[in-house]
């Protein structure tokens, strides 16, 4: 029996690896019906990932079309040294890490979630997390009842980086260790390490008390990053 799934289980990679391979070479070919396909595929879960890891929420979906952008100009570069969808995750952190630096540059600080930026017809304020686009329905998020999910993705926001990628990666994503160690450019001890403290800072805000809540996220992180497992 045993024998049989792990027959199948290579089957199936196979499988996996060939289709990849054939539309690794559509898209190289300039198919527009393939790009379609991937952009299809793939530009829920970027977004998602790109709203949760940047400043500014509201850049996301601009975000989202660069990466896509980049992917159609930069796949006659991929040799299939790693999975094509975590070549293209790669290109969105690396895109969510540039919008970091220019936010930082730019403008010194982040917006408050509670700011109040205008006032709907019947002249009640309207707060900026008010509009912020719905993500669509995740395993994470579906684990977590429906009134607890802006208290769960605002706690995320607080988890410091590079702990919060990590854990929106492997805990919301569902990459795998090696995978999410590729994507990150680290080792595998670093990937547990991160993900560990990442753990660890989510669970405090979550659970933090009203006289603690106000506490920095990094509390019990300062150890430097170059101290983390490798």
């Amino acid at each position: 029996m045993q024998a049989d799934l792990t027959m199948g289980n290579l089957a199936s990679a196979l499988t996996l690896q060939s289709e990849e391979t054939a539309l690794v070479a559509e898209l190289r070919a300039g198919s527009e019906e393939a790009f379609a396909w991937l952009i299809a595929r793939f530009h829920q879960p970027i977004y998602s990932l790109l709203a949760r890891t940047v400043h500014d929420r509201a850049d996301a979906a601009d975000l989202t079309q660069e990466v896509f952008v980049k992917v159609f100009r930069g796949v006659s570069g991929f040799h299939g040294e790693s999975s094509l969808r975590t070549w293209i995750y790669r290109i969105a952190l690396r895109e969510a890490s540039n919008q970091r630096r220019w936010w930082l540059r730019h403008k010194q600080q982040e917006i408050p979630i509670e700011i109040e930026i205008a006032e709907n017809e019947s002249g009640i304020p309207v707060k900026l997390k008010d509009t912020l686009v719905d993500l669509s329905e995740s395993p994470f998020e579906m684990a977590v009842h429906e009134e607890n999910r802006a208290r769960v993705e605002a706690a995320l926001l607080q988890v410091p980086e590079p702990f919060r990628t990590t854990l929106i990666l492997r805990d919301i994503e569902g990459f795998v260790y090696e995978e999410v160690a590729e994507i990150q450019g680290v080792n595998l001890g670093t990937v547990k390490s991160r993900l560990v403290r990442g753990r660890a800072c989510l669970k405090a805000l979550l659970t933090a008390t009203p006289k603690t809540k106000n506490l920095p996220a990094s509390e019990g992180l300062e150890l430097p990053l170059g101290e983390e497992a490798r």
